[in-house]
């Protein structure tokens, strides 16, 4: 079973999207039959059967085993992966593209980043899942806490200078055998995780790369 699978398909990505289904692909993180996912769910056997069959048909269940009871065989599934991720590919029509209005001081654009990444590391996973290779990957993942608005802007042009400084310095354009990589670095704030709070619109950070100016309250101040 794969950490994460890319669903690339648009029959797949509505299949998954279904209620019911994606009841059935959370339980079936541990394999399990028709039968043991309805008591599970409290949902009819044949009804189960039903979306089994469909979520096999786009490949997001496969077949673990087969038991044989008496003269009965139990058909027994688990889910591809623990988890899955839709790739904008899947709306190929209105996928976000980066290239129409590439403006870093916008979060619509650091979004389509994010969907473009999605779609090609999808796409780097299915082709290697075929060919039984890993992926040449790398990722950091790191909290900052700026002590003023000042100090955001300096980060982000340190950041800028600094990322700008290592691809002109690996960068070889003529390099026999070369793979081209792409680089992304963003920067965003942390959604509030209480649903009780509403948003509060632009914040610290949209203010500290171009956005409106607003003060952060006494209870944001206390969170931070």
């Amino acid at each position: 079973m794969l950490d994460v699978a890319v669903i690339e398909e648009p029959a797949a990505a509505m299949a998954s999207l279904d209620p019911m289904r994606s009841r059935i692909l959370a339980a079936l993180t541990e394999p399990g039959s028709a039968a043991m996912l309805a008591a599970r769910l409290g949902l009819p056997r044949q009804k189960v059967n039903y979306h089994l069959k469909e979520l096999e048909r786009h490949g997001l269940v496969e077949l673990a085993e087969e038991r044989r009871k008496g003269n009965v065989t139990e058909r027994v599934y688990r889910a591809t992966a623990s988890s899955y991720v839709i790739s904008p590919s899947a709306l190929a029509a209105v996928s976000p593209d980066p290239s129409r209005s590439p403006d870093q001081l916008s979060g619509h654009w650091l979004l389509a980043l994010g969907a473009r990444m999605v779609r090609e590391v999808g796409a780097l996973l299915t082709g290697a899942a075929r060919a039984q290779r890993r992926v040449a990957s790398f990722g950091i993942d790191a909290e900052v806490r700026f002590a003023s608005a000042a100090d955001r802007s300096a980060f982000a042009e340190e950041l800028t200078e600094a990322v700008a400084a290592l691809v002109g310095r690996y960068h070889d354009e003529s390099a026999p055998g070369g793979r081209r990589n792409r680089v992304i670095v963003g920067v965003h704030q942390i959604p509030d995780a209480r649903p009780d709070v509403p948003s509060s619109g632009p914040g610290p950070l949209s203010e500290a790369m171009g956005g409106n100016e607003q003060e952060p309250s006494a209870e944001q101040e206390e969170r931070s």
